[in-house]
């Protein structure tokens, strides 16, 4: 620790957010630095982080936009920082967290030490059981609307360090750098893909959401992950009620709900016959809710609340599964195919067959089939017969049942 620096920032610090980055990967911000560039003078640069953090003169360099599709079609803007950037948030990160994510209510899941994207799933799914009604939140940009005074105002509740305050305000002005090269200055907002947005986000909805519905609705359960939120409820008067005080709330937060996104559903099962004229069904974290068949533990087929993988997210899997062009690749083998994409498909796999994975079906067919091009054209004895062909992908799979996950 140097005491003629005015901050006082440990040098092992620094490395430690070093190796998480590391870990993580990622793509180049606006300087197109990889890390594997950034590791050829590893000392220099991480030397150069510590200085100016330790000194107040580290200023963030402007983030790089990307745009990925959303579900609805449109485009979702990213804001990609550079591998120095990165290692600086994640060092205030490691500052922050322990200090924060204490007092951040259980049924928030999104972006924290031992919580996870299914455990929310799950609770959704169990409480969709008990409760009739569910409004289905829907925060209208929250990422690019995020009022940077009342965050500050809510950072300071938690945290007096003078160099993390004074950095995370730099990281919230950070301009943003658009794909034409045009620098864009932001008064509000928090780019989604930086390491410290999502801590940032759900300290502000901390205080905007969960603190604010447990004083007025202490009887309401929910689950949030990030700024993608399940309210439960046990009446259509007790939703519509919430629903109003939710706009206002959101208001009051400088936030709007999205009108046509945010709705009121009916959990319609075999035991719930009612509810006509409100949607029956909803998305969450990449699986549709709605009424399904399922069998109980004496065999007997029934109704119920289900999760299961979204329209959505099996049309985009198939998309990507077709980029690949599999039928195409006869000058691969079948090991070189699964080295290329089966950890994608296991990734694909873990996630949506926690819930329903007959659900799957349809892209398990789809992998299938393509395989099936693949040996007809690779392999004259089949004689385009895709009956030998699907009989000998049988016999492979027999053979190597860990050759693809789908």
């Amino acid at each position: 620790m140097n005491k003629a620096k005015p901050f006082c920032i440990s040098k092992h610090l620094v490395w430690r957010a070093y190796e998480l980055v590391k870990k993580k990967k990622g793509a180049a911000g606006v300087d197109g630095q990889t890390i594997e560039k950034f590791d050829e003078d590893l000392k220099d640069n991480l030397y150069r982080i510590w200085n100016r953090m330790s000194s107040g003169s580290y200023f963030p360099p402007p983030v790089k936009a990307v745009e990925i599709p959303k579900k609805d079609g449109r485009m979702r803007k990213l804001g990609i920082p550079t591998i120095s950037d990165r290692i600086a948030q994640t060092v205030v990160k490691l500052i922050l967290e322990p200090k924060i994510d204490p007092i951040f209510h259980d049924d928030s899941y999104g972006y924290r030490p031992k919580k996870s994207a299914h455990q929310a799933i799950g609770v959704a799914r169990k409480r969709c059981w008990e409760f009739n009604w569910v409004i289905d939140l829907d925060i209208k940009g929250f990422f690019d609307n995020l009022d940077h005074d009342l965050l500050m105002k809510a950072l300071k509740h938690h945290t007096d360090d003078p160099w993390v305050l004074l950095y995370v305000e730099r990281w919230l002005q950070c301009p943003i750098q658009e794909v034409n090269g045009e620098i864009l200055k932001r008064s509000m907002g928090t780019p989604q893909g930086g390491v410290i947005s999502p801590l940032l986000a759900n300290l502000f909805l901390h205080y905007a959401f969960d603190v604010w519905i447990q004083r007025v609705k202490p009887e309401v359960k929910f689950e949030r992950y990030a700024d993608d939120v399940v309210i439960h409820c046990k009446s259509l008067y007790m939703a519509q009620e919430i629903l109003r005080l939710l706009k206002e709330r959101m208001e009051e937060c400088r936030l709007q709900l999205h009108p046509e996104k945010t709705k009121i559903v009916y959990c319609k099962d075999s035991r719930r016959y009612f509810g006509e004229g409100f949607p029956c069904e909803f998305d969450f974290l990449g699986f549709t809710f709605k009424r399904r068949t399922a069998r109980n533990r004496d065999g007997r087929l029934f109704d119920s609340f289900l999760p299961a993988i979204s329209k959505t997210s099996r049309k985009k899997i198939s998309e990507e599964i077709r980029s690949w062009r599999i039928g195409r690749s006869s000058d691969l083998s079948l090991s070189d195919i699964s080295k290329m994409y089966n950890a994608k498909l296991r990734g694909w796999v873990n996630y949506f067959s926690a819930f329903h994975p007959s659900a799957l079906s349809l892209l398990r067919q789809q992998w299938r089939e393509l395989l099936i091009l693949w040996a007809l054209r690779k392999y004259k004895r089949f004689k385009k017969v895709r009956t030998r062909a699907s009989i000998w992908l049988c016999e492979v799979r027999r053979r190597e049942p860990g050759l693809f996950a789908l």
